[in-house]
């Protein structure tokens, strides 16, 4: 790829070699024929289990332009007796309200729910339209203001400006484009994998499928069955209150305040928080010093993580002080029995969990050179799922650089 001047405002600022001259400007509304969607009644048995397929804004992924998951379909009579339409194939599907920006290529007929703004009857590639329009409305889906249900409407995308290379042109960036897709969605099937591997892996261990012997190759002594308060000391956190107070709070602190979210959005390690204590805060809670491990009891319950900073934590989450255990062999033990906390709720209803109910779960103890075999093992998926997953992110990065600067 060459460098353009970046100044012209017709040409994009990386050009494939080859081509050259400006890009014509179009408007959206021009490229081809719009209709909306509609949601068919629930209740009228005569709309659904059709063979059509039917979608939502929850169908489409993110940055995924060529994947639609199709869960529902609808009947003829839903099309000739409610406000959904049948979109023809090829066609670009926007969402313009709730999950506003995504876009997909629709390479069958589909209907879709009310939240979309669809294209069909093109007069443009179809793969350079989508794909140049996952720009375009990424971009306005981030300028749209209000703190309700966010929103582009039909008028606003059909008045966006689309700039237009050649035919030729336009084939060679949404093949390069659908390369890169595809390379990213393969990069994650490499990381859901690797992820399921480690879940059966840590099942026929901790189950005693698959056994570790010792140096000298002669089976470990059998396991004990202890209480977790047995093994270590299990406190519950504390918050400030009201929480809302702005006193507890102090953006230069170095003590982090753990919510539920920071956890759930990282793995085994917590690096940061979003929000930070003031010392009167700090007095208010508990503190936690790094390399600790902590668990949700509320929420997303159940899921250990280690803190790789002083952080302070509510009630909604337990610290393990003091193991007598591996600390990363109680790590992947937890990990392996997260979802088994859920048996102290109600279906349906939200589960919590307290002290004294950590306290007395089951914990497998092999002798302490068993317990190492078994956290070493399991910690070189993690080293290789993280692996991954910074590939992964590279692919991302290197695709949103490409997609400013391919396209106009």
């Amino acid at each position: 790829m060459t460098e353009e001047n970046k100044s012209v405002k017709n040409f994009p600022n990386l050009r494939f070699p080859g081509f050259e001259g400006t890009w014509e400007e179009e408007i959206l509304s021009d490229l081809g024929t719009f209709s909306g969607g509609g949601t068919p009644t629930s209740s009228n048995e005569k709309f659904w289990n059709g063979n059509i397929p039917w979608i939502s804004s929850s169908d489409l992924e993110e940055d995924n332009i060529l994947k639609i998951n199709v869960n529902r379909f609808i009947t003829q009579d839903a099309i000739e007796k409610s406000s959904t339409k049948l979109c023809k194939a090829p066609s670009v599907l926007i969402v313009s309200r709730v999950g506003v920006g995504k876009v997909a290529l629709s390479l069958n007929d589909i209907c879709t729910s009310q939240d979309f703004t669809n294209i069909s009857e093109l007069k443009c590639n179809q793969l350079y339209l989508a794909f140049q329009l996952s720009k375009v409305m990424k971009n306005a889906a981030n300028e749209v203001q209000g703190t309700s249900i966010k929103g582009i409407s039909s008028s606003e995308i059909k008045s966006k400006k689309i700039y237009l290379p050649s035919i030729s042109e336009q084939e060679k960036i949404s093949s390069f484009f659908e390369k890169i897709d595809k390379r990213i969605q393969t990069q994650k099937k490499i990381i859901e994998d690797l992820i399921i591997l480690k879940s059966s892996t840590a099942q026929n261990i901790f189950n005693q499928v698959f056994k570790f012997k010792d140096s000298e190759e002669n089976d470990f002594p059998n396991w004990e069955i202890k209480k977790l308060g047995d093994v270590c000391e299990i406190k519950r956190g504390a918050s400030p209150r009201p929480i809302s107070d702005s006193k507890w709070f102090d953006e230069e602190s170095p003590i982090g305040w753990v919510r539920i979210s920071d956890v759930t959005k990282s793995n085994k390690y917590l690096e940061k928080t979003e929000q930070y204590l003031s010392n009167a805060g700090v007095s208010k809670s508990r503190l936690v010093k790094k390399g600790n491990m902590i668990m949700s009891i509320c929420a997303t319950i159940g899921k250990p993580i280690y803190t790789n900073l002083d952080v302070c934590i509510h009630d909604g989450f337990v610290v393990f002080e003091n193991l007598t255990l591996d600390k990363e062999f109680l790590y992947y033990y937890l990990d392996f029995i997260q979802l088994n906390w859920y048996k102290y709720g109600q279906p349906g209803i939200q589960v919590n969990l307290n002290s004294e109910i950590v306290n007395n779960e089951s914990v497998v103890v092999p002798v302490i050179e068993e317990q190492i075999k078994i956290a070493s093992f399991l910690s070189k998926f993690d080293e290789k799922i993280n692996l991954e997953t910074d590939m992964l992110t590279q692919y991302e990065n290197q695709k949103k650089y490409l997609l400013q600067n391919l396209f106009v």
